[in-house]
């Protein structure tokens, strides 16, 4: 086991004002937005509920937007009932008008989670991942499948539902229950693998690993546990990231490696893990079999977070282009090739081809209450070697930041491997700094390219600090979580209820991603 330190305006009524009213590019304007090189599409207000993560998917000639959302209640207007936060349906086709379909109700709101500083709501069903049937080895090649997360505390769930048609979902079934609480899943849509992030009764930790194969998702097939050694049931000593598990990165069987993120707001620890092992090794969570499909382990400083581990495999660093191999042991540097794994490194490959993983914390407290999280690009080009190559954080104390309300920092990147971005630009949110674009090409040294901070509405959900006497609060947009879709668009979604923009990047930030038919 490989263990190293990292040093490291009232809103308008109908769509189209809304989205000129947010349109004001380049500039502050009273309440407006604020953008550069990137602008508003389209904006759907999620019925003013608090958002998580949104998943696109293109179904058919559709693409649907599925958006989780944390715990809390509002009125459906479709339903005219009060519905616990769940999941909002979305049609996206056309990114200028959205259409709200439909919401799937989430588990009520319950007493607060254990253990999870910063975290006080409960309920909600925060995660959504959707494959094909086409996708899926054993599946019904005729439908699409929502896999949702069900509460975040005592009693929740991760479901599968039937979102053929995505205006009627049907729940298929529990795929597990019980839970004390559940998070940031991610499902193989080419084999069926889900890594189902759970609150297991009896772990040391809020949040741990489920593995389960779901090639056909009506019958899904328990695997195993997972966690880091300390964090199973009867280990003793304060457990290593003890807020437990954020989210996993897989690459599938081709690229043979799970990205997990631990300690999402503090003593952060990005573990990469061989998944043929993790998947066909000893399922029993002994020390032993935990650390068997191990590969390597980086724990961070204490006031560093691991939300997201976001892997950028094969990177071409132009700076080092040029560079020369060494003429160590007379052997010729190989060429250009897939993901690097230590054991094929030789030691004289040049600086050219490298591999990195984007690593965002969680900054939880409002108005700077807090170290602040940011973006860091560790080098994993030599898997048993990690090492922090950068950084990046919006620069807060110029455009006083900490004093405008809420949160200030980074929570989340982007997801989607569309070849559009991946490689390119990550998008992080930034919550009450909007959504910003950042220039990955040299990841030695991330750039910013662009950003949007969208205008509160009537709906923004105040932000406050202190309590009695000393309490104040503020109106702020609580960017929360980003996405970007096959054909561009970028998504985010935002924690204070001012619901769901649909954004494009302009000017010289567009000319750095790979749209077809340009570079």
């Amino acid at each position: 086991m490989t263990r190293r330190l990292l040093a490291f305006a009232a809103v308008a009524v109908l769509l189209g004002g809304a989205v000129a009213a947010q349109r004001q590019a380049g500039h502050r304007d009273g309440e407006g937005a604020d953008s550069s090189n990137m602008q508003l599409v389209g904006h759907d207000d999620l019925q003013g509920r608090s958002a998580y993560q949104p998943e696109i998917k293109r179904q058919g000639n559709r693409w649907i937007a599925y958006v989780g959302h944390h715990g809390g209640s509002a009125i459906n207007p479709i339903t005219g009932k009060e519905e616990a936060h769940g999941t909002s349906i979305v049609d996206v086709t056309d990114p200028k008008n959205p259409r709200y379909l439909a919401h799937i109700p989430g588990q009520p709101v319950g007493p607060p989670m254990p253990n999870m500083p910063g975290m006080g709501e409960s309920g909600g069903a925060q995660m959504a991942r959707v494959c094909s049937g086409t996708e899926l080895p054993r599946a019904d090649r005729s439908k699409f499948y929502l896999l949702r997360a069900y509460g975040n505390t005592t009693g929740s769930a991760h479901e599968i539902w039937d979102v053929t048609d995505p205006s009627r979902p049907n729940r298929i079934n529990v795929i597990v229950g019980g839970l004390t609480g559940t998070h940031k899943s991610w499902w193989e849509c080419d084999t069926g693998i889900a890594y189902l992030v759970s609150g297991q009764p009896g772990w040391r930790v809020p949040r741990m690993t489920k593995i389960y194969d779901m090639s056909d998702p009506t019958k899904p097939v328990f695997i195993r546990d997972f966690g880091l050694p300390g964090h199973q049931p009867g280990s003793t000593g304060k457990p290593p990231a003890d807020n437990g598990l954020h989210g996993p990165f897989s690459t599938g069987p081709k690229g043979n490696r799970v990205y997990f993120a631990y300690g999402y707001v503090q003593d952060g620890v990005v573990q990469i893990v061989d998944r043929e092992k993790l998947l066909k090794g000893p399922a029993e969570p002994t020390e032993a079999n935990l650390l068997y499909p191990q590969i390597t382990r980086l724990d961070l400083p204490p006031d560093v977070g691991a939300h997201t581990a976001f892997p950028l495999l094969g990177m071409d660093v132009a700076e080092f282009s040029r560079q020369k191999a060494p003429p160590a042991r007379g052997v010729p540097p190989p060429a250009a090739g897939p993901h690097d794994h230590e054991a094929s490194v030789p030691a004289n490959q040049t600086q050219a081809r490298r591999d990195f993983i984007a690593v965002t914390g969680e900054t939880t407290a409002n108005e700077c209450l807090e170290n602040r999280q940011m973006l860091r690009m560790v080098d994993a080009t030599i898997e048993s070697k990690l090492f922090g190559a950068s950084s990046w954080t919006v620069p807060g104390v110029s455009a006083d930041f900490c004093n405008r309300g809420g949160r200030f920092g980074t929570h989340s990147s982007n997801e989607n491997f569309t070849p559009i971005y991946y490689k390119r630009v990550i998008f992080l949110a930034h919550f009450n700094a909007g959504v910003r674009a950042i220039d990955i090409r040299d990841p030695f040294n991330p750039k910013e390219i662009g950003y949007f901070i969208p205008a509160i509405t009537s709906k923004t959900d105040k932000r406050c600090v202190g309590t009695g006497a000393d309490q104040h609060c503020g109106v702020a947009i609580q960017t929360n979580n980003v996405e970007v879709d096959d054909r561009g668009y970028i998504y985010i979604v935002d924690r204070a209820n001012t619901g769901m923009h649909i954004l494009e990047l302009t000017g010289a930030a567009r000319k750095v991603a790979r749209f077809p038919g340009t570079n």
